[in-house]
């Protein structure tokens, strides 16, 4: 089986990418799969990429067969997996709240081509790779990280430095020189069968099989709630960073969590001053039409409730303007 390099980047990462394609040769003997944190905004990185450097870059397609020389990039929300020799696409559930996201891809590889999977966290924040590298590894392939004092955003780095078993941390002006000779090397003999836990989390990503069956086998119950779908997380057992998934696949680790529930909270918190606020409104039309009917008791009770709801108002926006940003 040939060699496949699965590379991830999050902020800074374009820069990122285009130092590295412009330092891969024509003739290197691993296909490569790219994967940036764009969500569903259009993308042109492909062209920016084959711009810079002699290998051609492309959005990936669906059941597209991969061949060395080439570099695939996931498309705008879709996250791209591999299977064999084949690329897959899926709209399936987010993972760290984003799609396409690494993980996925890293996690497939890993499945796919055990020894042969080279993968690489580039530049980003939070921690998103981190876990697909850590599968990668225990599937007997090779862990690259760019040297966090390289990297223009270092938190994705530091976390796979920090959990992984990296075998090469490296500056970005050596990481296309590494990839190349590495993508040369003799096979390496394949580690064993990978653990189950590893099929059972793909299957959860897939939306494949009975998904409790799936989480009772990796994970426990916790007390979180999925700030996607709005399901029960489960605590993946043993992870580092502690991760947690729902039912229907989304996944998150501790810090991902915070950043995806900071952004669900805010939005609830304003649905309900929106709420709040439109009841005040309310309550202003209908001290309107009873003053207009001569009703000036109900209309004096009205005004009383109406005060007291602008001082209920008045108090949770300056609690909105007060929530403190989350910690990366």
């Amino acid at each position: 089986m040939a060699k496949l390099i699965v590379v991830g980047a999050s902020a800074g990462g374009v820069r990122a990418l285009q130092r590295l394609a412009a330092g891969l040769p024509a003739d290197l003997r691993a296909a490569v799969l790219v994967v940036l944190h764009i969500g569903s905004h259009r993308s042109v990185l492909p062209e920016m990429l084959s711009s810079r450097g002699p290998l051609p870059a492309a959005h990936a397609r669906h059941e597209e067969p991969l061949q060395p020389g080439r570099i695939y990039v996931a498309p705008p929300d879709h996250h791209m997996v591999v299977s064999g020799s084949t690329v897959r696409l899926n709209r399936g559930p987010k993972e760290h709240h984003t799609r396409p996201a690494i993980d996925p891809l890293f996690l497939s590889a890993a499945l796919s081509h055990g020894s042969e999977a080279i993968g690489v966290v580039l530049t980003g924040t939070l921690d998103d790779g981190t876990f697909g590298l850590q599968a990668i590894k225990q599937c007997g392939g090779t862990a690259l990280v760019q040297d966090p004092a390289d990297a223009e955003e270092p938190s994705m780095p530091k976390s796979a430095l920090h959990h992984v078993d990296v075998d090469h941390c490296v500056p970005l002006a050596d990481m296309a020189r590494l990839l190349t000779s590495l993508a040369a090397a003799p096979s390496r003999a394949s580690a064993s069968a990978p653990a189950d836990r590893l099929q059972h989390e793909q299957a959860l990503t897939l939306f494949e099989g009975d998904a409790m069956e799936h989480l009772t086998a990796v994970a426990t119950p916790s007390p979180f709630v999925c700030p996607d779908c709005h399901g029960g997380l489960w605590e993946i057992n043993g992870s580092s960073p502690p991760r947690y998934r729902c039912h229907v696949g989304h996944g998150y680790t501790l810090r991902t969590l915070q950043h995806a529930m900071t952004d669900t909270t805010d939005e609830a918190v304003w649905n309900a001053l929106r709420a709040l606020h439109e009841k005040s409104l309310l309550l202003e039309r209908m001290i309107d039409f009873h003053e207009a009917g001569g009703d000036s008791q109900q209309a004096n009770a009205l005004a009383i409730s109406a005060e007291r709801l602008n001082a209920q108002c008045e108090q949770l926006r300056r609690l909105v303007e007060k929530t403190p940003e989350p910690i990366e």
